[in-house]
């Protein structure tokens, strides 16, 4: 038996991306021989606060679908304000640090770290950057520049000091994963000779649904499914967007949450805010809709939103608004349209050629792509071989 240890700001029963993306990478390695232990913060994403099960506490152990998972104390919250969010930050590494003194244990010779957040990761490989472990890490996007891109952070000494911390973590790890081609470029730039491996963001795998409507109703149905935050601009969107009789649905639960809901009280747009649910009923929600629309203010370099990929193992055609290298995958395996970030005169007359004919007839196409080039059990195969 293989053990290794996955040390993640993120985990179920949190939702999200981050979530999803670390406990398929766990189960995926566990179904493969290994013995995965998840080392992470208390849950408290997205709400900002520790969910109710789990107040009061320190430290808890329990078992995940056959992953031992300890949760440690964090400081939690969801707060805009920088030195909070930097305290929720510095609070887990604490945890970290604090446990890895009382439970040496529970560290075996390999140990996955997720990155960002930056500072974790850093205090994660200074802990363990002098023993003889091999130390994989997982970046799935680059800070601290990611962060400048987005206006959360600003140059300076701070920014300089995350600057070296990225130095230090792509020295340190004796393995590089990176969901870009772009985090790779960005780390090899670095350290040439670094050992680096793609692994994109697929999604699990499971039984389709029947993709092909049977509704009388012929209107085209854009979804947007994901986080409603800063980066993604759902607010701004919806306030330039032209349906005419298409229809827009939106899942998702983050910061623009409220205003989002303020802004559709007083529209008269076709737009449908359905909350926050769970993975299992986005899963047949999606089914009932056409095109999935995924957004970003402007490209962020080293991102590509894992939506591409989970939408078009649901059959979905992708409407692709946010620039980068998302837009070399969508044009590369045709999987929809590509509209430059912030250009939504392109976007509606996009929308207004929408066919539900069109939509429909390429959806089988979609599905085949999918799964012959997004599939995340050869990427696991492949990955389980090198981390051995």
């Amino acid at each position: 038996m293989k053990d290794i240890c996955i040390i993640t700001n993120y985990f179920p029963p949190e939702t999200g991306a981050a979530s999803n993306r670390i406990v398929k990478l766990a189960l995926g390695l566990k179904e493969r021989g290994f013995a995965v232990k998840v080392i992470c913060p208390l849950p408290n994403y997205p709400k900002g606060k520790i969910f109710e099960n789990y107040q009061g506490k320190w430290k808890l152990t329990e078992n995940y679908k056959g992953v031992e998972v300890t949760r440690l104390w964090v400081y939690a919250n969801n707060s805009s304000h920088k030195v909070k969010r930097l305290l929720s930050m510095v609070s887990f590494s604490l945890s970290l640090i604090i446990h890895k003194l009382l439970q040496p244990k529970d560290f075996p010779n390999k140990i996955l770290i997720q990155s960002p957040p930056l500072i974790i990761a850093n205090t994660a490989l200074r802990l363990f950057s002098n023993q003889k472990r091999q130390l994989i890490l997982n970046v799935s996007d680059l800070w601290p520049s990611a962060g400048y891109e987005l206006g959360a952070l600003k140059k300076g000494r701070f920014y300089e000091l995350l600057e070296k911390m990225e130095v230090y973590n792509y020295k340190k790890a004796n393995l590089v994963l990176g969901q870009s081609q772009e985090i790779l470029e960005r780390v090899t730039s670095i350290f040439p000779q670094q050992q680096i491996f793609l692994y994109r963001n697929y999604p699990a795998v499971s039984p389709q649904n029947d993709f092909r409507l049977t509704e009388e109703n012929n209107t085209v149905k854009l979804v947007y499914a994901g986080l409603l935050g800063i980066a993604q601009g759902i607010v701004k969107l919806c306030q330039h967007i032209e349906l005419g009789e298409k229809e827009l649905h939106i899942y998702g639960a983050g910061a623009e949450k409220e205003a989002l809901e303020d802004y559709l009280k007083t529209s008269s747009k076709n737009i449908y805010y359905h909350g926050e649910v769970t993975r299992e009923k986005l899963l047949k929600e999606l089914s009932k809709y056409h095109i999935a629309l995924v957004p970003l203010v402007h490209a962020i370099y080293g991102s590509t939103p894992s939506k591409i990929y989970e939408m078009t193992h649901n059959a979905l055609p992708i409407l692709y608004f946010a620039g980068g290298e998302g837009e070399n995958v969508i044009k590369e395996f045709k999987l929809g349209y590509v509209i430059t970030p912030g250009d939504f005169k392109s976007l509606n007359t996009c929308i207004a050629h929408l066919e539900f004919k069109d939509l429909e007839n390429i959806k089988p196409k979609i599905l085949e792509i999918a799964r012959t080039h997004f599939n995340i059990e050869k990427q696991l195969d492949d990955l389980a071989k090198t981390i051995v």
